[in-house]
């Protein structure tokens, strides 16, 4: 295990990626080179200020590991960057179009007048017409923009995680028009994606990251929709084992949860019960997280017979991406006591169901959101007899608004 992110720290806090953008913050790459549109100032400025106010807005409330806020990619609908971003850079593909029916998912039709209708035939997918493989002449950049938001965080000491999709979830949505791939065959091109991917990887962890999280393996879909095909699950193991060859002084988080366009629920049916040996025994990573308070932690006991002999560490999702309400640290604490009944403490990570960043969140409501992440696990470790850990935005002195009472040589003298 390498734990280079969590070793020291009980009970972590941190959010599981995308953040909602400044107001201001309202320009795209659409495909270019991110060097491409560095040289234009004006996204330059902003590109570099938004990371630099994600990572402050995470320090201030109070994470122990902060992230990029997901902010290369694009604002688009419901959040289509997350996987457009690899194939608009990666070579083998051209043409976007509407992924016929004859070959989308049948876990993806919804019935006209839905919401998750108008997303899914909004999205336009890239036709493969040639070998997949990373393009040097049009990187990720991943090491990049980690060390522009790396930067921007080291005054306050918190390591900054750099989350993408993972490779294998990509084929999940697209078509073979070449022979190179058979159209009901993914197995070679998940392997092509994953090598691609594995790359930009090994150029993030050589600039120095050290907390690398690959988002939506597909395990838990397959094995709860289709647990027949062991052979293609086996595979998958494999496939996911090559994306992160290499990463061995990193600190790897797989990402699971069960879909998040626009804040939306794809499935209403999900359960992690098929794949959870999976993801414990099999995947090379340190930190798995789940998706658990969308659900009311009904799926919990599931960690009962692993519950003393954990590798991995579990990120739990103990604040829904979902929801309006701001939640009060004593609310979560509850939640983080119902977790601690099924993984020990020194295994518990606490973090968010999935991210704020896809499309339909505000930053505000965000940054309340995850301020009680850390006040909730403050109460846990008081009650564990562990020291409290600093959080800025819970420290009353430094309050933006305060009562007059407390500035009695500016303010209007209180009545009484």
């Amino acid at each position: 295990m390498s734990f280079t992110a969590t070793k020291e720290l009980m009970l972590p806090a941190t959010v599981t990626g995308s953040w909602p953008r400044p107001r201001w913050y309202n320009m795209n790459t659409w495909g270019r080179p991110l060097d491409t549109a560095m040289m234009d100032p004006w996204f330059r400025e902003q590109f570099t200020d938004a990371h630099a106010i994600v990572v402050s807005d995470q320090a201030r409330a109070g994470l122990d590991v902060v992230t990029t806020g997901d902010y290369h990619l694009d604002e688009d609908v419901a959040g289509r960057s997350w996987h457009h971003y690899m194939l608009q850079r990666w070579k083998g593909f051209e043409h976007e179009e509407l992924q016929p029916k004859r070959t989308s998912s049948r876990h993806l039709l919804y019935p006209a007048g839905t919401m998750l209708d108008s997303i899914y035939k909004t999205w336009r997918w890239p036709r493969v017409v040639g070998k997949v493989e990373h393009d040097p002449k049009n990187p990720l950049e991943y090491a990049k923009i980690w060390r522009i938001a790396q930067q921007a965080a080291v005054s306050s000491g918190k390591p900054v995680k750099f989350g993408t999709c993972s490779a294998q979830v990509l084929a999940y949505f697209l078509d073979s028009h070449t022979p190179h791939y058979p159209l009901d065959d993914k197995m070679q091109l998940i392997w092509d994606m994953a090598e691609a991917m594995n790359k930009e990887l090994r150029q993030l962890a050589a600039s120095g990251c050290k907390v690398i999280q690959v988002e939506e393996p597909t395990f838990h879909f397959t094995a709860h929709y289709y647990p027949e095909q062991k052979e293609f699950l086996n595979f998958l193991v494999d496939a996911f084992n090559r994306e992160v060859e290499g990463l061995d002084d990193v600190e790897i988080w797989i990402h699971t949860c069960w879909g998040n366009p626009n804040m939306q629920k794809v499935f209403t049916d999900e359960s992690y019960a098929n794949s959870i040996e999976i993801y414990l025994e099999h995947l090379k990573g340190d930190v798995w997280t789940i998706e658990a308070a969308e659900n009311n932690f009904k799926e919990l006991p599931l960690f009962k017979p692993f519950k003393n002999r954990l590798k991995k560490k579990i990120a739990v999702g103990v604040i829904s991406h979902r929801t309006l309400q701001a939640d009060f640290p004593d609310v979560v604490a509850q939640r983080i006591r119902r977790c601690l009944e099924y993984i020990p403490a020194d295994k518990l990570i606490l973090s968010t169901d999935c991210g704020f960043g896809r499309q339909g969140f505000n930053r505000h409501l965000a940054f309340f959101k995850t301020t009680a992440i850390p006040m909730a696990r403050n109460i846990i470790l008081k009650e564990l007899g562990l020291p409290e850990r600093y959080v800025a935005a819970a420290d009353e002195k430094l309050a933006w608004d305060q009562l007059p009472d407390h500035e009695p040589f500016t303010h209007l003298k209180p009545l009484r």
